[in-house]
């Protein structure tokens, strides 16, 4: 039997991946910024894969703090394989025995992030549901109270799962980089700088941030330590 192909959610908040909102976008940054209007010139359209359902792609991602992009698929793929290939869901990852979820390589530290993401989940505390009618800053204050969930993991979720067009990551080493480089800082950009930035690429700034990792051939964003 076919796997099921999943289902992108619904917002009530405009997207990354319509491309409607990128061609705005496109016009907008070029219109607002020179040198990004140089990128969009030189890469065209970027394309970008939809990171999955939320719950789902929450588990991605404290799975894959931290460690890299192959280590976070291999002990990805072998806690699905304790589900016939799945992702399990918050009440059968809650009923498995911690020593089987730590065999597919779960460290004790993600071990107590899951539990307690999956807990929240299942005691109502964390509505996932709500996410596609709340603004950005409260989802992120919402993930925040979840054990091993920061900031940066939120943004990142809220562009890759959620598609949201307007989130500058203040804190990813990769747009700090991209930054000193495309726009010749002598360091990386201060915070005035960023707010500099982030206030003339509104209300595309996820856009922006885009770019500016594919300018530096960063394929997987990284959190500063």
């Amino acid at each position: 039997m076919a796997a099921k192909k999943k289902k992108r959610q619904r917002s009530n908040f405009p997207s990354i991946y319509d491309r409607k909102v990128w061609s705005c976008a496109m016009a907008h940054l070029s219109r607002r910024d020179k040198i990004m209007a140089g990128l969009i010139k030189r890469m065209g359209r970027i394309s970008i894969n939809w990171g999955g359902d939320s719950y789902e792609s929450l588990m991605s991602a404290i799975i894959y703090q931290q460690i890299s992009g192959a280590a976070g698929n291999s002990i990805e793929k072998g806690l699905k394989a304790l589900y016939n290939g799945r992702m399990p869901s918050p009440k059968k990852f809650l009923k498995t025995l911690e020593k089987k979820v730590r065999g597919a390589g779960i460290s004790p530290q993600k071990y107590s992030y899951l539990k307690d993401l999956c807990t929240r989940i299942l005691d109502g505390r964390l509505e996932l549901k709500k996410f596609d009618i709340m603004e950005d800053e409260d989802i992120i204050e919402e993930l925040d109270k979840v054990r091993g969930i920061g900031r940066w993991t939120a943004e990142m979720f809220l562009i890759f799962s959620l598609g949201r067009i307007n989130v500058v990551p203040r804190d990813d080493l990769g747009i700090k980089k991209a930054i000193k480089n495309v726009y010749g800082l002598r360091d990386y950009p201060t915070g005035s700088k960023f707010s500099e930035l982030a206030e003339r690429w509104a209300p595309y700034g996820t856009i922006a941030s885009l770019y500016l990792w594919r300018s530096a051939d960063i394929k997987t964003p990284k959190k500063i330590e």
